[in-house]
């Protein structure tokens, strides 16, 4: 990409970026210590965990957190293995249909807009002024009431509620002109075929950004697996090493267990950011009507 003959952000390393690096290297350095803090105390023995005065780099690392996280799990009724992998479904499904949701939702909102979908819209609106603590009474008693209770479906279902995710796609929607939509609408394309092949691709940077809240939202949640759920094996890894490590953080072992514990349901996350925010910036860069 150009603009009066010099590429705004070159391909290769050019002095004039000297400029930014001097000002983004400190802040990126600056943001990646909360990181560094999680993985060197997950690596830290016993010895340094309790150093006086504490020290921000492990000194003699090692696995040993790791290990005693693997015999407290093992000593439970249900795997580890088993909590695992209901995040992970729980999780993927709910990224899957919460994106597919706020796409159709949005495009309905932003390109056919009537008065009953512009109040929809403005409830969505206020939704975005709760916080999900005021939810979670409300929410209970549906979940009671449908029969969902004890099941895996009250994991997922909370969570496709995205009003924020919502704004963000039918914002960019708008940005869409009509006479795109128009034009393949002539042509004989379907409205699902629209979606698909035409708003979706425009709409990338806004679905990554959906696809990060959704991620995150669910898999850090507890909120399903300590109100919900009665059945132990239809808890999630979180729950489970959110208690376990409130039952051992007290201990001397125990510290170390919760850090190790820590650094995996961290890392997830971490992951996710990295491989959407690299997909976000790549369609920014490339997208666009030209």
């Amino acid at each position: 990409m150009a603009y009066g003959g010099t590429r705004i952000n070159p391909k290769r390393f050019h002095r004039s970026q000297l400029k930014f690096y001097a000002v983004l290297l400190p802040m990126a350095a600056f943001m990646a210590m909360p990181i560094l803090f999680i993985v060197n105390q997950a690596l830290k023995p016993v010895g340094e965990l309790f150093a006086f005065p504490p020290r921000f780099f492990v000194m003699n690392p090692t696995l040993d957190n790791f290990t005693a996280l693997g015999r407290v799990t093992r000593g439970s009724g249900i795997p580890l293995s088993r909590y695992l992998f209901n995040s992970l479904t729980v999780t993927a499904v709910s990224v899957v249909l919460a994106i597919l949701i706020s796409v159709c939702a949005g495009y309905v909102m932003s390109k056919k807009a009537t008065p009953l979908v512009r109040r929809m819209f403005a409830i969505n609106q206020a939704a975005l002024m709760f916080v999900p603590i005021a939810a979670t009474i409300p929410r209970y008693i549906l979940i009671v009431r449908t029969g969902l209770y004890d099941t895996f479906w009250a994991h997922i279902l909370p969570m496709l509620a995205m009003p924020v995710g919502l704004f963000l796609i039918k914002q960019f929607i708008d940005q869409i002109p009509d006479a795109l939509i128009d034009s393949a609408r002539i042509d004989g394309a379907s409205e699902y075929r629209i979606v698909r092949s035409l708003v979706v691709p425009m709409v990338m940077p806004a679905i990554a950004t959906v696809g990060i809240l959704t991620f995150q939202a669910v898999w850090n949640s507890t909120e399903a697996s300590g109100y919900y759920m009665e059945n132990e094996a239809l808890r999630t890894a979180t729950y489970y090493l959110s208690n376990l490590t409130a039952a051992t953080g007290n201990t001397v072992a125990g510290t170390g267990i919760a850090a190790a514990a820590s650094l995996l349901l961290f890392l997830p996350n971490l992951a996710i950011f990295i491989v959407l925010q690299a997909k976000v910036m790549s369609t920014m860069a490339h997208s666009g009507i030209k």
